[in-house]
C-alpha cells in the first residue's frame, strides 16, 4: 500500500548499501573478462575477434539499452526493475559459467547486459528519489566512488580468480553480489515510479538503442578492422543518422520525450556530462597503456598489476566522498574544476617521468594524482546531471549518467589506444637498424609482438629489440598521456566559463518537484 512515510537515517543506509551492492556487481562484471581472454581462447577453441566480442557484447548491450529501460523504471516502479534485473543478470551470470561454447557464452553475455542495463540506472534513481537535498549529495558520493573504484577492484578479484582457480569462477562473485543485492532490495528499497499522461515513446527508445549500438560499435571495432573499412564506416553512418533522427523526433516531442533534448542548453546538465565523457574517456585511455606497461614492459603478472591500480581506486573512492562537503564550501563548479585540474596534473606528471627503469613509481605519483582529481570530478558531474531532471524522471537522468559514462569509456580506449599505437610504431621504426626484416615487421605490431619475436629469434638482436621496444612503448605512452592533458585543459576552460552555476544544495528541478508534488510523481511505497 502507498505511505508518504519517508525512510529514516537506518533505512537510507540500508537503501544505499544494496543499491551500491547491485551496482558492483554490474561494474565488475564489464572489466572482469579482460583478464581471461588467453583462457576463453583456448576452451572454447575461438578466435581473437570472438574473445572480443564475448567481452565487448555485454558493454554494448549495456549501453544501448540503459535510456530505454530507465525510462521504463520510472513508469512501471524502480524497485521491480531493479528485482527483475538482479534476477535476469544473476541467471545470466550462471549461464556463463556453466557456458560450453561461444554461441552460449554470447547469449549469456548479451543477457547479462539486458539485466545490467535495468539495474545500473535504477540503483542511482533509488538514491536521487530517495533522499533529502541536504544528504543526496553525500549518497552520490557514494555511489560515484563505487562506480569509480568498482571496475579497478573488480578486475584485481578476477585476476585473483583466474590465478588461483579457473575463469568460470570469475562468474561467482557477480552472482554472490546479485544474489545479496536481490535479499537487500526486497527488505530495504522503496518502491517509486512516475505517473505520466503521456505514452511512452517508443520511436525515441528505438531510435536511442540503434544510434548507441552504431556508435559503441564502431568505437569498438574501428581500431580491430580499420577506421576505413566498410563495416566501421557503416555503424558510424547508421549510428549518427540514427543519432540525428532521435534528436529530432525529441525536439517534436518535447515534454513527452524519452530524453528532453532542450536540457542541453543548461549548464549543469551540458557541463555535468561532458565533464564524465572526458574523465572516464582519459581513465579508459590510461588503462589501455597501463597494463601493457605493467604486464610487458615490466613483467609483471595480470594480478600484480590490477594489484597496482589499488591506491589509485582507493584515493578516488575517498575523494568521491569528500567532493560533497567541497562542493557544499566552494561550490559544484570549482569542486569540478579543481578535480580536472588534478586529473590532468597527473597526467602531465606521468608523461614527463614515465621510463622502462623508472618502472612503477615513475608512473604511481600521476596514478595518484588522477585518483584524487576524477573522485573529487566525478560527484559534483553526477549530482549536475540528476538535478537537472525532475524527481519523476531520474531513471532517465540516471541512464544519461550512465550512457555518458560508457561513451567516455568506449572513446577513451580508440582514441587514446590508437594514438599509442602510433606513436609506437613511430618510434621504433629508427630503432630496428640491423634488426632482421621478418622480426621487425613483427615488431611494428606491438610490443607484445616485439617480445615474443625477440625470444622466438634469440640470437645478437633480442636484447636489443626487447629494448627497443619497451622505449618506443614509453614514447607512444607520452604521446597518448599529452593528448590527455589537452582534453582535459579543454574541459577545465570550459567548466570554469560555462561549468554548473548553482553551488551544491541550491534549489533544482528535482527539489522543486518534492515541494510542488507534479503530477508525474508517485512518492516511495513499500
Amino acid at each position: 500500500m502507498s505511505t508518504n512515510r519517508a525512510p529514516g537515517a537506518a533505512g537510507r543506509r540500508a537503501i544505499l548499501l544494496a543499491v551500491c551492492v547491485a551496482l558492483m556487481a554490474v561494474i565488475a562484471s564489464v572489466s572482469g573478462l579482460n583478464v581471461a581472454q588467453p583462457d576463453l581462447a583456448r576452451t572454447f577453441g575461438a578466435s581473437q575477434s570472438a574473445v572480443l566480442w564475448i567481452i565487448n557484447v555485454y558493454t554494448l548491450t549495456l549501453a544501448a539499452l540503459l535510456l530505454p529501460l530507465g525510462a521504463l523504471g520510472d513508469r512501471l516502479g524502480r524497485k521491480p526493475m531493479l528485482l527483475a534485473g538482479l534476477t535476469v543478470f544473476g541467471a545470466a551470470a550462471v549461464l556463463a559459467g556453466l557456458a560450453q561454447s561461444t554461441e552460449v557464452m554470447l547469449a549469456a553475455r548479451l543477457l547479462s547486459g539486458v539485466g545490467a542495463a535495468m539495474i545500473m540506472p535504477i540503483t542511482l534513481a533509488v538514491i536521487t528519489s530517495t533522499f533529502p537535498a541536504e544528504e543526496r549529495g553525500r549518497a552520490i558520493g557514494v555511489w560515484t566512488g563505487v562506480a569509480g573504484g568498482g571496475g579497478i577492484l573488480g578486475m584485481f578479484l578476477s585476476a585473483a580468480l583466474v590465478d588461483v582457480a579457473s575463469w568460470r569462477w570469475l562468474f561467482v562473485l557477480p552472482v554472490a553480489l546479485a544474489a545479496v543485492a536481490l535479499v537487500m532490495t526486497l527488505r530495504s528499497v522503496p518502491n517509486s515510479r512516475e505517473r505520466s499522461a503521456r505514452s511512452f515513446d517508443t520511436v525515441g527508445a528505438l531510435s536511442s538503442v540503434v544510434a548507441v549500438v552504431g556508435l559503441i560499435f564502431v568505437l569498438q571495432e574501428g581500431p580491430e578492422r580499420g577506421w576505413t573499412s566498410p563495416t566501421a564506416l557503416a555503424g558510424l553512418a547508421v549510428g549518427l543518422a540514427a543519432a540525428a533522427g532521435f534528436t529530432a523526433w525529441e525536439l517534436r516531442r518535447r515534454d513527452g520525450a524519452l530524453l528532453d533534448v532542450r536540457l542541453f542548453r543548461e549548464r549543469s546538465l551540458a557541463g555535468g556530462s561532458l565533464t564524465l565523457l572526458a574523465v572516464f574517456g582519459v581513465q579508459a585511455g590510461v588503462f589501455v597503456v597501463l597494463f601493457p606497461f605493467l604486464q610487458v614492459v615490466l613483467g609483471w603478472s595480470g594480478l600484480l598489476a590490477t594489484l597496482a591500480l589499488m591506491p589509485m581506486a582507493v584515493l578516488m573512492m575517498a575523494a568521491s566522498g569528500l567532493a560533497p562537503k567541497a562542493a557544499a564550501r566552494f561550490g559544484g563548479r570549482s569542486t569540478m574544476a579543481a578535480g580536472i585540474l588534478l586529473t590532468g596534473a597527473g597526467l602531465a606528471v606521468m608523461a614527463t617521468f614515465v621510463s622502462v627503469d623508472g618502472g612503477y613509481l615513475s608512473v604511481l605519483p600521476g596514478l595518484l594524482a588522477m585518483g584524487l582529481g576524477m573522485g573529487l570530478s566525478m560527484t559534483p558531474s553526477t549530482e549536475a546531471i540528476t538535478g537537472a531532471l525532475p524527481r519523476e524522471r531520474q531513471g532517465v537522468a540516471s541512464a544519461l549518467n550512465d550512457v555518458t559514462r560508457e561513451f567516455g569509456t568506449a572513446l577513451g580506449v580508440a582514441l587514446l589506444g590508437a594514438l599509442l599505437s602510433s606513436g609506437y610504431r613511430g618510434a621504433i621504426d629508427s630503432r630496428l637498424d640491423g634488426v632482421p626484416r621478418g622480426t621487425a615487421d613483427t615488431a611494428r605490431e606491438g610490443v607484445a609482438n616485439a617480445v615474443e619475436a625477440a625470444h622466438a629469434a634469440g640470437g645478437p638482436h633480442a636484447h636489443t629489440l626487447i629494448r627497443a621496444s619497451q622505449e618506443s612503448f614509453v614514447d607512444g605512452w607520452q604521446q597518448a598521456m599529452w593528448a590527455g592533458v589537452a582534453v582535459m585543459a579543454v574541459l577545465l576552460a570550459y567548466v570554469l566559463t560555462r561549468g554548473p552555476l548553482s553551488p551544491a544544495g541550491a534549489p533544482n528541478p528535482q527539489d522543486q518537484s518534492e515541494d510542488n508534488e507534479p503530477q508525474g510523481a508517485e512518492r516511495a511505497t513499500t
